[in-house]
């Protein structure tokens, strides 16, 4: 397994996407905003569809390509990508709505230090949090959208419409909610008809089962691979039932890496990692330790590591760029210490039990995490004249 891989902002993460896609449908309109850059050379068209795959690293996608014959053709053209640190589903897909790094949009992690000391799991939220107050940057989303040639769509399962983290990173589009994710045909029928609307057009779509199916079972197991199969046919189907000029990206939020219970280490259980704690957020593979004496806490946790992990106070991980540029409204949310899992290895809490039992984890700086697929069927695109 690889050390570790930053993102390279402005260049080739998840914030470059929708900027690029912007770039081309705003080409030749006065809702043009700033911001509006193809950095990534993706091919001009009026109409695009974005598949986020939870879960869907590059490295998995490239070791089970003959697992998925659509995908897998993709890879040889794909752009290299990354997620933003951490490299997890709420930060990922802040960066890709936004456009923004996890320094200025503030979603700096699965769980982390919010209002009035306490951990955010941004996830399931917090009614106590207003997403737009908190995320108060304006997605890319709502930028397209004030183009009333412009029509743009979310096709996902219904109970993200409202939740914290789509208003937050994702609000801004005319939402098309699936009941039934496993249904294709009708999530098929329902990006296709959205791809349609407008005289140009941007359809967000999300597909989540394969982090489900890493996360309870294992990214090496067979249902796992199975679930592999089952999205790269639907996406295959949704190709040949888009206009052959509209654009289809596939692209996710991050890898992933499976953690043998043996490599667990629990805090509360190593008195030595427990202590001077004020509040422990993050997840099991990028811990955020919150803590009055950082470097104390820092220097003790590195010690103890070894090469097991990487440990970087705040100021450190901010100057080494993991966070990109960081607003002082965001700052006091990142973690006083931030711990990197390494190899196989995974920082669990009691205070958060359900984490005990994933076996597929995420989040911290390996490229087997970091790294994620941007592929484009750049065959069906017709250019426009």
């Amino acid at each position: 397994m690889g050390r570790i891989q930053l993102p390279d902002y402005g260049k080739s993460t998840l914030a470059e996407v929708l900027p690029a896609v912007a770039a081309h449908l705003l080409a030749d309109s006065p809702q043009a905003v700033h911001g509006c850059r193809d950095v990534l050379g993706i091919p001009q068209a009026d109409r695009y569809v974005l598949v986020m795959v939870d879960g869907l690293g590059h490295e998995l996608l490239a070791a089970q390509r003959f697992r998925a014959p659509y995908l897998g053709t993709l890879l040889d053209d794909a752009i290299g990508l990354t997620s933003a640190v951490p490299s997890t589903t709420a930060t990922s897909l802040s960066t890709i709505g936004t456009g923004l790094v996890p320094g200025r949009h503030g979603i700096v992690g699965y769980a982390f230090r919010a209002q009035d000391e306490f951990i955010l799991n941004a996830l399931t939220w917090d009614d106590r949090i207003d997403p737009v107050s908190f995320q108060p940057e304006p997605t890319w989303l709502e930028r397209l959208g004030h183009d009333p040639q412009i029509a743009v769509s979310t096709v996902s399962l219904a109970k993200f419409e409202r939740s914290g983290l789509t208003q937050a990173a994702l609000r801004g589009s005319q939402f098309f909610g699936l009941d039934d994710e496993a249904d294709a045909d009708y999530r098929i029928k329902q990006i296709v008809a959205a791809s349609q609307s407008g005289q140009r057009s941007l359809v967000y779509a999300y597909e989540r089962r394969l982090d489900h199916a890493g996360h309870s079972l294992g990214c090496g197991s067979a249902e796992w691979s199975q679930t592999l199969d089952e999205i790269d046919a639907w996406i295959e189907q949704l190709r040949s039932a888009l206009d052959p000029q509209t654009c289809l990206l596939v692209t996710g939020d991050h890898g992933m890496v499976d953690v043998p219970s043996n490599h667990q280490v629990i805090i509360e259980d190593t008195p030595i990692l427990a202590k001077e704690l004020d509040l422990i957020g993050g997840e099991g593979r990028l811990r955020q330790l919150y803590t009055e004496r950082p470097q104390e806490v820092a220097t003790r946790w590195q010690r103890w590591f070894g090469e097991r992990a990487i440990v970087r106070t705040r100021d450190q991980a901010i100057e080494e760029g993991w966070f990109g540029t960081v607003d002082l409204r965001v700052r006091d949310r990142i973690g006083d210490v931030l711990v990197a899992a390494l190899d196989d290895w995974a920082i669990m809490t009691l205070t958060r039990p359900g984490e005990l039992t994933l076996v597929g984890q995420h989040g911290s700086l390996t490229p087997e995490e970091m790294r994620v697929p941007d592929s484009t069927d750049r065959r069906a695109v017709a250019p426009r004249t």
